[in-house]
């Protein structure tokens, strides 16, 4: 046997066991208890050490995994993966846009001739004996100002018809103090917008927006000149899009915004915050003649297609079918037994024109033409014109509960003045 290691004073209670347990004078029960505690206390801090250190990674990580909320409190936002950086996203200063835009537009001035009667009293035929015809009618000049918008660098300029309307004279005033006369191309009252002509090249033409890209909420800039105080720039928001039956013009399908518009900023540019054309200033909603926040402006797809057909023919072109409609209501729906209040109906046919020799009859709703949905009255003014003089159209009509196409030859719309509502 090897000999036994001999017990020092110095050696602690817990070397001599390890001692016994190898020698084997230890309790078997006794030592196998104590090996299990010392591995459970192994397992216990190698757990806890593994608990601590994924406890570590997921507050490093993901720390909404430690937020223990009930479902019905939990609040979830989603983030847009890239941030807007379009122009009509919103930006720290519109200085660039309005330096941009500015140089395109125009001040006019108008002179108007007008003569006004002398004084009941002067048509005495005693005072006519002594002082002949000179106390007839005596000419005056009125004045009126507006705005414009240079479209193109050899002097065309398109504005408002209301604003060159009965003008015997023209002057535009460039943003650089330079004063030129000017010429009226063409006008369109029913869209109220007119084209100028001025003797002059180089000029800053301005950047026309693409159609349709306009959206409810987008930052917008008007520019002109109000009351004759100088060029003026104002910003908001659109408000609302395809505004119609405001009794402004034939046909609508107006800009709202709420950037302030006011007398004298007809025909004037509204641009994006990039400062490209997306409308001409055409009106404003107000009880005291300024600006309350409700101003209306001509689309440039609108604005463009009259222009190019004024600049290359002196006049608008549209299509004319020879009838009178009116909006579909609710009511006027149920009593043609129809599910829904869409189309217009036929309120007039003009004897001999179009529409009549197509059998269209009075009562019949339109619903679409060359397959385009009339939604209202409205809309249906705005396709009809669209359409192209001369070439047939298919008209789909609801009559009798039946639904029926017929094929219509489209005529050209005749001129039409409207009614001289409030303009800025």
């Amino acid at each position: 046997m090897a000999p036994e290691p001999e017990a020092h004073h110095g050696v602690s209670e817990d070397s001599r066991l390890r001692w016994d347990i190898i020698l084997g004078r230890t309790n078997n029960a006794k030592s196998m208890n104590l090996i299990n505690m010392r591995k459970v206390w192994l397992l216990f801090a190698q757990s806890t050490t593994v608990a601590l250190g994924v406890l570590f990674v997921i507050v490093l990580f993901k720390p909404d995994l430690l937020r223990w909320q009930s479902p019905s409190q939990s609040l979830t936002i989603q983030q847009a993966q890239h941030p807007q950086t379009s122009p009509t996203s919103p930006v720290e200063s519109f200085a660039p846009a309005a330096q941009r835009v500015i140089p395109s537009v125009v001040n006019i001035f108008t002179q108007q001739k007008v003569r006004r009667p002398a004084h009941p009293a002067l048509q005495d035929p005693i005072f006519r004996y002594f002082f002949g015809d000179r106390l007839d009618e005596r000419p005056r000049e009125a004045s009126n100002l507006g705005s414009g918008v240079i479209v193109s660098p050899n002097g065309y300029i398109l504005t408002n018809h209301h604003v060159v309307e009965a003008a015997d004279e023209i002057q535009i005033a460039l943003a650089d103090g330079q004063t030129l006369p000017a010429q009226v191309v063409g006008a369109d009252p029913e869209t109220d917008l007119a084209v100028l002509k001025i003797d002059a090249g180089n000029l800053p033409a301005i950047t026309f927006a693409k159609a349709d890209t306009l959206r409810i909420g987008d930052w917008v800039l008007a520019v002109g000149n109000p009351f004759g105080v100088g060029q003026t720039v104002t910003a908001g928001i659109v408000s609302a899009l395809g505004r119609t039956q405001l009794g402004i013009n034939t046909f609508e399908n107006f800009i709202q915004t709420d950037a302030a518009i006011n007398p004298g900023n007809s025909g004037g540019a509204l641009v994006d915050s990039a400062g490209n054309l997306v409308g001409v200033n055409s009106a404003i909603y107000s009880r005291t003649g300024g600006s309350q926040g409700i101003g209306f402006a001509i689309p440039v797809s609108i604005a463009r297609q009259v222009m190019e057909q004024i600049i290359q023919s002196g006049s608008v072109t549209r299509g004319w079918v020879g009838v009178e409609v009116q909006d579909l209501t609710p009511e006027l729906a149920e009593s043609f037994n129809l599910k829904r209040s869409e189309g217009a109906l036929i309120a007039g046919v003009l004897k001999g024109g179009p529409a009549d020799a197509g059998g269209i009859r009075p009562g019949d709703i339109l619903l679409a033409i060359n397959g385009n949905q009339v939604s209202d009255s409205a809309s249906l003014l705005n396709l009809i014109a669209a359409l192209k003089p001369g070439v047939g159209a298919q008209l789909t009509v609801a009559r009798k509960q039946q639904t029926m196409v017929l094929k219509v030859q489209v005529g050209r719309r005749p001129m039409q003045r409207t009614l001289e509502p409030a303009q800025p």
